[in-house]
């Protein structure tokens, strides 16, 4: 297994150090997570179809296998660094481990914009690093969510928060979002378990909760991949629309979900435009030579099936 993921980093730095950007248009690189997850797809897509507009600059978009592989992340960074990007877009699969790979682009002369997850603000400062931080309050907008289950639900009710990767900021964020409405309904929370944003982590591990718990009212999921997996263990447990599921993200694959009533809400963090507009400001304040810091906060909304109709 580890020869295996060996392989696959050593096969990505090769990919990544090929000489694609031309010489005489800014370099950008966007280096998300895994573009298994529509919601870094769709982002992507947008960035490219940016690009295509404009025609100013090169873009290399990279994603991950997963949304935890941090080792291809740094390598990501480190082969956008030798092909000497003028701009490095990151959405971070772990707050603390890419302040050192991020340190080392700023150190060579990149300038990095953070997006989607923000940077541990500790290991920024241990390093010397102040960058901005593009991205929406992750907290504010799983407290939307959890607000809506709240107002379905009535006090007392079991449910059960499906945690992303705590490793990761937005992953802390909106998981602290869930329990200030966990408190504010008097909600009863039997379990909060990590899925890692993956849909099969989560079926998995719901499927285990429902067990134990079967009189579960109702769950909040840190992103909608894994909403997608505990819809899929409701069903098989014969349990259709009598849990209540919450999201995030707003992907395509939640639509058809929540205007079904399989799923009551999902948060829209306007994702699909986040990297277009970080590199928008990246290369502005390029040219400009006024570094871009602080906290460019994008806007949250909650979808539940009236804004779908």
């Amino acid at each position: 297994m580890l020869a295996s993921k060996f392989k696959m980093v050593v096969a990505l730095a090769a990919a990544l150090s090929a000489p694609v950007m031309a010489q005489d248009k800014p370099r950008v690189g966007l280096v998300m997570k895994s573009l298994s997850n529509e919601f870094f797809k769709n982002m992507a897509d947008t960035a490219q179809a940016y690009r295509a507009r404009r025609g100013d600059f090169d873009l290399k978009a990279v994603g991950m296998k997963d949304e935890t592989d941090v080792d291809s992340q740094v390598v990501a960074v480190e082969s956008m660094i030798i092909q000497k990007a003028s701009l490095i877009v990151l959405a971070p699969a772990d707050s603390r481990a890419m302040v050192a790979p991020v340190a080392k682009a700023v150190k060579a002369g990149i300038m990095v914009v953070n997006i989607d997850v923000a940077l541990d603000e500790a290991a920024k400062k241990k390093a010397g690093l102040e960058l901005a931080f593009i991205g929406p309050d992750n907290r504010a907008g799983a407290k939307l969510a959890g607000e809506a289950l709240g107002k379905a639900l009535k006090p007392g009710d079991k449910v059960v928060i499906i945690e992303g990767n705590p490793g990761a900021d937005n992953g802390r964020q909106r998981k602290a979002g869930f329990m200030d409405a966990v408190q504010q309904y008097q909600l009863n929370l039997v379990a909060s378990r990590s899925a890692m944003w993956g849909t099969d982590e989560a079926n998995q591990i719901f499927s285990n909760i429902l067990t134990a718990h079967p009189d579960v009212k109702g769950v909040m999921a840190a992103n909608d991949s894994m909403a997608v997996g505990i819809v899929k263990a409701i069903d098989a447990a014969g349990k259709s629309g009598k849990i209540k599921v919450v999201g995030f993200d707003n992907i395509p694959a939640v639509r058809p979900l929540i205007k079904s009533g399989k799923m009551l809400a999902t948060v829209d963090q306007f994702g699909a435009d986040m990297a277009a507009n970080a590199i928008d400001l990246g290369l502005k304040a390029r040219k400009s030579g006024v570094a871009l810091t602080g906290w460019v906060k994008t806007p949250v909304a909650l979808i539940t099936a009236a804004e779908l109709k």
